[in-house]
């Protein structure tokens, strides 16, 4: 297995600094217009290069509750990053890193500490702890609200601690900035599973003014390709139940807790000397192969049926996996998979469909498939909660005033749920919003009842 040390370093203070002092602190500041959730970028760099960190840190922190994560996570050449007007001579500010360099030395340094608010204004119930709901949790606690966390793992943190590998993100960072928000009053109940160990009702009965559902995505996509078993004579369309053919969610998932030593790497969908492809060609896809190669694959090949301009995986987690050895099919797709009695996957057929040529198709040794096409969200909350309705698609359909509050009165919902998300960040914007959103609902509630 390869190290699953964290790939990229941080700065040194000295480093930290020379790069802050590169900033122009523009008057109209690009790279805040970038930022999703419109972090003030100029003015924490600014204190950063005069050495002011703990300034630079209480910067950050009035828009992000996750500083050593966006840092680390963010899309940054998409966002702000790519908006600095210094990227047009190639060189933008490393803004990203900076602002993980910040948030590493408070936390090391112990540098501030900010004051519990009075929890008087409302009591409000946050179902899952992924950037969605630590962001609600943090932005309302700040608002003088008693926020309880619902979380059906034994750690907070969500896809960050089970969706992205180690070497991006460690885990004691997720860690570190989840007890930040516990320290802001938030308390946290783990291995409670809504819509099996509690509903939303019980949290109503039990004196909420409001709950957050912030689940996420977690039932994946399936893949429909012929499957070929010897010794039949019909091909079956699905792979569900297919030993070799896994999503790719789950296993990350299986390979962060055989690092924590909770499961056998025996148990990991990859094996040492497996062929692996990999469906799809966002930043899981990224994830997933790069994993499979620490885990000893073979080869690691992704198929994608669009093109290197039409992936959604960042240009940087690309260019990593192609140094590591990953492989890509572009305007590819599996179209038949061939096992022998048991299931055991044993080869696969990849068209490729390029514009003004016949498809092509050949035939490979494989292993395993990983599914990496998106995720849908469960359905066990609507399906034990009386009013919450979902679109056609399976996401939890919600309004704009108060925002993000779903067709239950008093229920709100933000990020992958609701399909309001592509990032982490993206999910965090969403999740600011619904937070004032709520506010907005249980203070206007509040009055009513006083005046009432």
């Amino acid at each position: 297995m390869n190290s699953f040390d964290e790939v990229n370093e941080s700065y040194t203070l000295a480093e930290a600094i020379k790069e802050a002092q590169r900033c122009l602190h523009c008057k109209v500041p690009m790279c805040q217009k970038g930022c999703p959730i419109g972090n003030d970028i100029p003015e924490w760099i600014h204190e950063l290069r005069k050495g002011n960190l703990g300034n630079a840190i209480k910067i950050i922190r009035t828009k992000s509750n996750l500083p050593a994560v966006c840092g680390r996570v963010c899309g940054h050449e998409r966002q702000c990053e790519g908006s600095c007007v210094l990227g047009k001579t190639g060189k933008h500010i490393n803004i990203g890193k900076l602002e993980r360099f910040v948030a590493d030395f408070d936390a090391e340094a112990g540098l501030t500490h900010e004051d519990v608010a009075p929890k008087s204004r409302g009591k409000v119930a946050v179902i899952g702890s992924g950037p969605a709901g630590l962001t609600v949790a943090g932005d309302l606690a700040r608002k003088g609200f008693s926020v309880e966390v619902y979380e059906v793992e034994s750690e907070a943190g969500g896809m960050l601690m089970y969706g992205i590998p180690e070497y991006r993100l460690p885990k004691e960072v997720v860690r570190r900035e989840a007890k930040y928000v516990e320290e802001l009053g938030v308390a946290f109940h783990f291995n409670s599973h809504a819509g099996k160990d509690f509903t939303i009702d019980d949290l109503f009965k039990s004196g909420f003014d409001a709950v957050f559902i912030g689940i996420g995505a977690g039932k994946p996509r399936t893949l429909d390709v012929p499957v070929f078993i010897e010794g039949r004579e019909k091909a079956v369309s699905s792979t569900s139940g297919m030993p070799g053919v896994r999503h790719a969610t789950h296993f990350l998932r299986r390979a962060q807790m055989n690092l924590e030593g909770t499961m056998a790497s025996k148990e990991v969908d990859v094996q040492p000397g497996d062929r692996v492809f990999v469906v799809g060609c966002g930043n899981t896809a990224m994830d997933a192969a790069r994993t499979a190669l620490r885990y000893g694959a073979e080869s690691v090949e992704v198929v994608y049926h669009r093109t290197i301009d039409r992936m959604a995986a960042l240009r940087a987690e690309y260019d990593d996996a192609v140094k590591e050895g990953v492989a890509f099919n572009w305007n590819s797709s599996i179209v038949e998979i061939y096992t022998d009695s048991r299931k055991k996957m044993k080869r696969i057929v990849i068209e490729t469909r390029n514009p003004d040529e016949e498809p092509v198709r050949r035939t490979v040794e494989a292993d395993k498939i990983l599914m990496a096409v998106g995720a849908v969200p469960s359905t066990r909350i609507p399906s034990t909660t009386t009013g919450i309705k979902m679109d056609e698609k399976g996401y939890l359909r919600t309004r704009d005033v108060p925002y993000g509050m779903t067709t239950r009165k008093g229920v709100f919902a933000g990020g992958d749920v609701a399909a309001r998300t592509a990032t982490v960040v993206h999910a965090m914007r969403d999740a600011k919003m619904v937070a004032e959103g709520i506010a907005q609902y249980v203070d206007a509630v509040k009055l009513i009842e006083m005046i009432g």
